[in-house]
């Protein structure tokens, strides 16, 4: 089982309350990448809202840093550590133009882009963008298969209900030949398309026991992976065995990489949070 980082300051998870990440700066997040990078973690994390609803903001949380902008700094900052969109919206972007940012991005970071999406649920979000709310999972599936024909050709073709293209370049394209793509969610749905369009499955504000009750009834596909938080924040510095136990709940619920996140009070408890989750449990 390995570690990733859901990375802070860039999002409050579910809208928990920010502290020293308030006024956090561009600098924190590449010492927290940079230690990452050196440790062995999978990957880091940012997600994607262009404007959430006052209304949600409570159980959201508001902050979303742009993932390409983010990324693209952190690349700059490290050279091993993946980078995990988690989650784009699909129904927010023409696949092509995904496949040119993210792209590039793949580039740009030698080939270390995750592209982790999902359906989306905020139909004031979709209406601001003017983009249709109603058939979101359909013109996502379709979004899906045109992402995996165009990902990794220049010239791609694709003939979908919703998506069609054809007789045009599209440089670059991705520089990895199979760019790893996870489907976020919080529903049985989402697994189903993970599995059946997708080569992993990162769910959001479900319960470690719902996520393996979901997983014991579905035949995982051979190097899927299950990418899951656990129920509350770790503290591997503070509660080493309490971490232990969680991590080997995880591991046999069906768990292949972690998405970490601390109990932390400053960015200096953050790193050493950091140090000690990688000691508990080791990469190779």
């Amino acid at each position: 089982m390995k570690l990733g980082l859901a990375t802070p300051v860039v999002t409050n998870v579910a809208g928990a309350p920010l502290t020293w990440e308030q006024d956090a700066t561009i600098e924190d997040i590449g010492r927290v990448a940079e230690a990452a990078d050196r440790l062995g973690y999978h990957h880091l994390t940012c997600s994607e809202h262009i404007g959430v609803p006052a209304t949600e903001a409570g159980r959201r949380g508001s902050r979303y840093w742009d993932p390409l902008a983010t990324f693209g700094y952190i690349s700059a900052r490290t050279t091993q550590i993946r980078m995990a969109t988690m989650t784009l919206v699909l129904g927010y972007h023409h696949p092509l133009a995904i496949v040119k940012r993210y792209g590039t991005l793949d580039h740009v970071s030698s080939g270390r882009v995750i592209l982790g999406v999902g359906v989306g649920t905020l139909k004031e979000e979709f209406d601001l963008l003017g983009a249709p709310f109603e058939d979101r999972g359909e013109r996502a599936d379709d979004a899906l298969r045109a992402l995996r024909a165009a990902l990794a050709s220049n010239e791609p073709v694709y003939a979908g209900k919703y998506y069609q293209f054809a007789g045009l370049t599209v440089d670059p394209c991705a520089l990895q030949p199979n760019m790893p793509i996870w489907i976020g969610g919080r529903t049985r749905r989402s697994l189903r398309r993970a599995i059946t369009l997708a080569e992993g499955w990162c769910p959001f504000g479900i319960s470690l026991g719902t996520a393996s009750e979901w997983l014991a009834v579905k035949e995982i596909p051979p190097g899927f992976d299950v990418v899951l938080p656990a129920d509350r924040p770790l503290d591997p510095a503070g509660k080493p065995e309490a971490t232990a136990e969680t991590l080997n709940a995880m591991e046999a619920a069906g768990t292949t990489i972690v998405s970490a996140r601390f109990v932390h009070h400053s960015l200096e408890h953050y790193l050493e949070q950091l140090h000690a989750l990688a000691e508990l449990h080791p990469q190779g």
